[in-house]
This record gives structure tokens, sequence and C-alpha cells, in this order.
């Protein structure tokens, strides 16, 4: 018959699937993006094409990726899934109204691989639910009971979603038509105990791995704890004490001294090494406050290095403005497009707000170099000679109160060098061994203390003759003070002369303002430029004009006479330190009301 050509038994299926017909069960899967697979992984259609699950709306799942639990979107309503009949060995499933909407599920249960179905046919049994759902996958147990439901559980969570797909679906056993062989499938999510045991033991696992991770970047990122500080012993004592005259293991050893001194170490026989190695230390002082002046001047060469390289990149910047400007004039502006004249234009507006951000920081730099600077550094050069020489009178009386203090110290080695050797031959074997490390030790310290005299003593010969040349200096600056009081007191009589001299000519210039017919003219003539310039103008713009109309005028005559007519031109100032200028008026009108 055509049905028995169709149909397929189970040693023809090659993954020992029962089904009748798997082009039916394949378009069902392909509805939903999924490529139908056999229980030993293979597919059933080799040329199946994922993306024709796109047609449903439902995004393409790949079944062979256990534990994900993806659940496929809702089917929009616009675009129904098309459900096919599914042929089966023993029954036949007739697909839901495509017009009805989806059959309503539960929330999903975390980790769930069991579903409930119901609608079963009262005659079913569990070898053809085995039949129907066996192709989602492989099933682990079936628990069927009397009332036509059952639960089903599947091996992997995907396989959920693959059983779900045939909730709605109308299920008739064989060819029959009797109520009893008939059913409509609900297919829903189930809360089983197993289920939820394994994906909590799941989470765990993924838990501790997470923590495993975790720990692992910890101690990767760990910095390594200090090494541990040896115990006190005179060999040790020496090591750290020829470790804290070199630079490079300084603070290594500055550190096993300091763990020394906390733990107590230092006693009546050890205080002798215990000093040496804190004098030690105390010599490293001054090359710590060298390498400090170094990074500052350093930081200062840095800022002078920034701050000229702020200043070329500003004369930059006024460069290109000065571009954008002059082809905004209307002799190049003309010849642009309009699109490059807006092009122009925003690059201008840009660049000119650049450049006032720059010119800000740059002036708030030099801002804070003139905050930074005070009194103190504008002193005369006298009082700054008398500070650096009271300094070096300080420095000077330090090094002799060190020198004294050196001497004494190396008068009680003496004393202690003799002590020890008139006790040596009173003492045992054993000691001896101590004595001589101590003899070796107190002549080490007695060899470094006389180098550090004769340091000192070059340093006190050299800050000697430092002080005599301030003194010389003191004594030049003095002699140059005198010559410059003598010149100012010679310099007062002078302009006391003039004075004097020009005390007569002004009472006969007060008398007749205006000596001759020229100075008129030039009175005229001033009055209508400065009445052009309502805001003033100097005495060197003023002279320029004058110059043109006869060269021999000069700033001086021009000058005198303008401060004779006070009630004709008034002189301003405008401007402030360095941009101070003196600017003429005109106030002819005034001084007619005051006359």
């Amino acid at each position: 018959s055509t049905d028995g050509g169709r149909n397929l038994s189970l040693e023809s299926i090659p993954m020992g699937l029962p089904m009748s017909d798997p082009s039916a069960w394949a378009t069902a899967m392909n509805n939903l993006g999924m490529a139908p697979m056999g229980m030993t992984g293979q597919p059933l259609l080799p040329d199946f094409d994922p993306a024709l699950g796109m047609m449903t709306g439902i995004p393409p799942i790949n079944p062979m990726m256990p534990g994900l639990g993806i659940v496929p979107p809702p089917i929009p309503p616009d675009m129904p899934a098309v459900k096919e009949i599914i042929h089966c060995k023993s029954c036949t499933l007739f697909p839901p109204n495509p017009h009805l909407p989806p059959p309503a599920t539960r929330e999903r249960p975390p980790g769930c691989k069991t579903v409930f179905v119901g609608g079963l046919p009262e005659n079913g049994t569990e070898q053809i639910i085995m039949e129907v759902f066996e192709q989602c996958g492989e099933v682990i147990a079936i628990r069927k009971s009397k009332k036509n439901f059952c639960h089903i559980r599947f091996a992997e969570e995907f396989m959920v979603d693959k059983a779900l797909y045939l909730s709605g679906y109308r299920i008739r056993l064989g060819s029959s038509t009797d109520k009893k062989d008939t059913g409509r499938l609900h297919v829903d999510f189930a809360q089983a105990r197993d289920d939820l045991y394994e994906w909590e033991c799941k989470q765990r696992m993924l838990a501790r791995e997470e923590r495993h991770r975790r720990r692992l970047a910890e101690e990767r990122f760990r910095p390594p704890s200090p090494p541990p500080v040896v115990h006190y012993s005179d060999h040790e004592c020496s090591v750290v004490a020829e470790k804290l005259k070199d630079d490079t293991k300084f603070s290594e050893a500055i550190q096993t001294l300091l763990t020394w001194i906390e733990r107590g170490e230092v006693n009546r026989r050890t205080a002798n090494n215990f000093y040496s190695m804190i004098q030690s230390a105390n010599s490293h002082i001054r090359r710590l406050v060298n390498e400090k002046a170094a990074h500052e001047k350093e930081m200062e060469e840095a800022k002078e290095k920034f701050k000229l390289a702020l200043s070329g990149i500003l004369v930059q910047f006024e460069q290109i403005v000065a571009v954008y400007h002059s082809a905004s004039k209307q002799k190049a502006w003309d010849h642009f497009t309009k699109a490059q004249r807006k092009n122009i234009s925003v690059w201008c507006k840009q660049a000119e707000e650049i450049r006032n951000i720059h010119n800000d920081e740059l002036m708030g730099i030099r801002r804070e170099e003139e905050m930074e600077m005070s009194d103190e550094e504008i002193e005369d050069p006298s009082e700054m000679k008398e500070t650096e020489e009271s300094a070096l009178v300080s420095q000077v009386e330090a090094l002799k109160e060190e020198n004294d203090s050196l001497r004494w110290q190396l008068d009680a080695y003496r004393n202690e060098v003799e002590l020890l050797k008139q006790e040596q031959g009173k003492a045992s074997r054993d000691e001896d061994t101590t004595k001589e490390q101590q003899m070796k030790l107190l002549q080490q310290a007695l060899q470094g203390m006389q180098k550090h005299l004769l340091k000192v003593q070059e340093e006190y010969k050299k800050r000697e003759a430092e002080l005599e040349k301030v003194k010389e200096d003191k004594l030049k600056v003095e002699t140059l003070l005198e010559n410059l009081k003598e010149q100012e007191s010679s310099t007062s009589r002078v302009c006391a002369c003039s004075q004097e001299k020009e005390c007569p000519v002004e009472k006969s210039l007060s008398n007749s303002p205006v000596k001759s017919e020229r100075e008129v003219l030039l009175v005229g003539i001033i009055s209508t430029f400065l009445h052009v310039h309502p805001f003033g103008a100097s005495i060197e713009y003023i002279c320029s004009y004058l110059q043109r109309l006869d060269s021999k005028i000069c700033t001086a005559e021009v000058e005198v006479l303008m401060t004779r007519l006070q009630n004709t031109f008034r002189q301003e100032l405008s401007g402030v330190g360095a941009s101070l200028e003196k600017r003429w008026k005109f106030c002819g009108f005034d001084g007619l009301k005051m006359t």
C-alpha cells in the first residue's frame, strides 16, 4: 500500500528512532530552527539549513549544547509557526489551529529536565509515549498516572525545549476515532527534586571552580613576604656595618639595624658596636639631601622645558589663527565655496578656543612663579652677603663642635683599647677570640674616625677660605656703596643749581606763554590734531605729525610749549607697570571757562 511504502520500520532508520515519516518530524524541528538529531548525535537530514528557522521568528538553537537551557522566545502573533502532521509507528499527531494563541507554560524551574504531559488517550501506553517523546532526546524515566497524564525525565535540559514543541498537538492511536484513542497533548515544565539537586550540585561545582580561580589570581598578585632578619652576632654585626657604608645596600642594612634595636639587642657589651653603626647611618643624611637637591633641580629644568615647549606651541597656534583670519578676508574669502567657508570658520573657532586654553595655562604657570617669589629673594646684595656669612659662621661652629666630639670619642676608644690589652693576658683562651674581634672592630672604628677627622679638617680649611672671600666681598660692597652715596650727593647739588636757573625762565614764560608767531601756529596745529584724537596722543605721535610739516621741529620744544599752556593741553597717564604711557589731550573748551 502507499502507507506501507511511506512508513519506515525501526530497522531501516540508522539512528534507531521509531519514526514512520522522518520528513514530517524534520520539518517540525526545522520550524524551531533545530537540526533534528538522532540518539547517536548524527543529523537526520544532512542538508538541514538552520537559517530556515528564522522564517518562524525563532532564533536557531544548537541542541548539542547541554546544560544551556535556552528557551526559544515566544512566536509573534503576526507570524505563526506552520506545524505539520507527524506520523509515528503506532499513532499520528495532528497540529493545532495556527490562529489560536500558543499554549501557556509555567515558569521554568532551574535545571529543568522533566516535563508534564497531560491530555493523553485513555488507551495510551508507556510504549506509545516513549515512541512519541524519545524523538526529542534520550528518555531516562517515564512515570505514568491512571488519570491520562505522565511525567517524562530527559537526559539533558535542551531536550525539554523539543518536547514543549508538541504541546497542543492532537494525538490519535492508529486509525481509530474512538474517544479513548484520542487526546490533546499539553506539555509543560515540571518541578522535580532530582533536577533541582543536580542543578545545585552543578552550581556548587562552578562556585568551587570560581573560588579556585580567584584564589590563584590573588596568590599571583600577592606581594612576596619580606626575608627574615638574622639574629644578632658579632659576625653579623660586622657584615651589617660594612653594608651600612655601601650606598646600594644601605636600605637592607638599616632595616636589620632597626630590627635589632627593637628586639633589645643593645646592652653594655654591644653599645659601642651599635653606636658605630648609628653613626654610619647618620653619614648618609648629607647624601640623601644632595640627591633631593638634584631631583629638585631636574624638576625645575623639566618645568622650564615644558614652559618653553608650551610657548612654542602657542606661537604656532597664533600663526594658524592668523592664517584663518587672513583667509576670512574678502580678497580670498570670495573664491571659496560655501562648504569650504563653513569648514574654515569652524576650524578658526576651534583653533582660537584651544589657543585660549593653552594661553590661560601658560599664564597660570607664570602667576604661580610670581607668587612663589617672596620679599626675601629680592633683597639688597649687602644683606644677602651678610646672611651667607652668618650661615658659614654657624656651619664652622658646628664643624668645630663635631671635631671636639670626635676627639673625645677617639680618647675614649684609646682608653678602651688599653683596658682590653691589659685584660687580654688575664682572660682565658675562650675570651681571647671575642676580644680579638672587639679589637678589630675598635681598630676599624678608629680608622673610620681618623678618616672622618681628616675630612672635617679639610672642610674646616675650605670654610675658613670662604669666610675670607666673603669678608673681602663685603669690603668691596661697602666701598661701592660709599661711592654711590658720593655720586648721589653730587647729582643732588647739580639738580638744585639747575632748578635755581630754571625758576626765572618759568616766571618769564608764565608772564608770556606764547613768544612768537611760530609758536602760535604750532599751538593751532596741535589743537586741531588733538581735537581729531579725542582719546589723546603721545608726544612722539604728535611730533611725527609736525615733522612732516617742518623737519626742524624737535620733541623737547613741543613738550615745553604744551606744558606752558596748561589750560589748553592736559597730560594724562594710562596703563599699568611696563605698559605705562603718557598721553596729551586738548582741553581748550574747559580752559576757556576757567580763564
